[in-house]
């Protein structure tokens, strides 16, 4: 439950919501995503918001935060590791963040990051096992797996999925297509797609793949009325972008493919 929670933080909360504004969504859940996403512990939303959209502007140069060109170890970790190079410096305070810091929820972790941070990230999935049963010791273990996988598998989207994959949409990015990835992150491995649209809130093809399960969750959202506007790039854009810049390659199966040709 904490991983999936925590999951969701990330991806449909940091990612596709409070960064790419891909859909919106009511303020019951814009708090639930924000608590999501605090459980990941993957420092503010202020900060992960910042370091993507410069990750975006300036993809594969020394002012992107996990720059692929510095080795496959430095955009999987490596770069939370050493200090920021002098122009990712220099770029950090001209990042449009003006609806950032206009979010009153994002601005409220903010404010309370020393303690929320911690509190809902360790100290309640550790508590939270320990009452339902588990040894104090093992629910705090287990609760340090979830954090140290779900942490990886995050870090994979700046490493493999920049560094190995097919590239049906823009055969000139180091963002590829990952299946494993996508697998292993619930739906966000589809990366030479969301490069080329990164304001689809579905980060794949097709919003009923059924292995994009955060799509899914938007979905369910939608029809209950706390997520709307999802926004998409239409059919006809996504053929002409893989006609006009795709290395032609046949995505596994190629579902998309065939309902655009037929």
């Amino acid at each position: 439950m904490f991983y999936y929670a925590s999951v969701l933080g990330v991806t449909a909360g940091a990612h596709r919501y409070f960064c790419h504004k891909s859909f919106k969504a009511t303020l019951p859940l814009q708090i639930a995503l924000m608590l999501f996403h605090s459980l990941a512990y993957q420092r503010t939303l202020v900060t992960w918001i910042r370091d993507h959209r410069l990750h975006h502007k300036y993809t594969d140069t020394d002012a992107d935060p996990h720059n692929i060109s510095r080795g496959f170890f430095y955009s999987h970790l490596g770069w939370l590791l050493v200090d920021n190079h002098p122009e990712l410096k220099r770029r950090k305070g001209l990042v449009d963040m003006k609806d950032v810091y206009g979010s009153s929820v994002v601005m409220f972790q903010k404010r309370h990051s020393r303690w929320l941070l911690p509190l809902t990230a360790f100290i309640v999935p550790t508590l939270t096992l320990w009452v339902i049963g588990e040894t104090l010791s093992t629910s705090w273990y287990l609760n340090i797996l979830r954090y140290i996988i779900l942490s990886h598998i995050t870090f994979l989207n700046n490493s493999l999925a920049h560094y190995y994959g097919y590239k049906p949409y823009d055969k000139a990015m180091s963002a590829s297509q990952n299946l494993p990835l996508v697998l292993l992150s619930l739906g966000e491995g589809f990366h030479n797609f969301h490069h080329a649209f990164p304001w689809d809130y579905r980060t794949g093809e097709i919003a009923g793949d059924p292995i994009n399960t955060i799509t899914k969750f938007i979905d369910i959202c939608g029809k209950c009325g706390l997520a709307f506007d999802m926004k998409e790039a239409s059919e006809e854009l996504v053929k002409a972008r893989m006609k006009r810049t795709g290395d032609g390659s046949d995505l596994w199966g190629s579902v998309l493919v065939k309902n655009l040709s037929g």
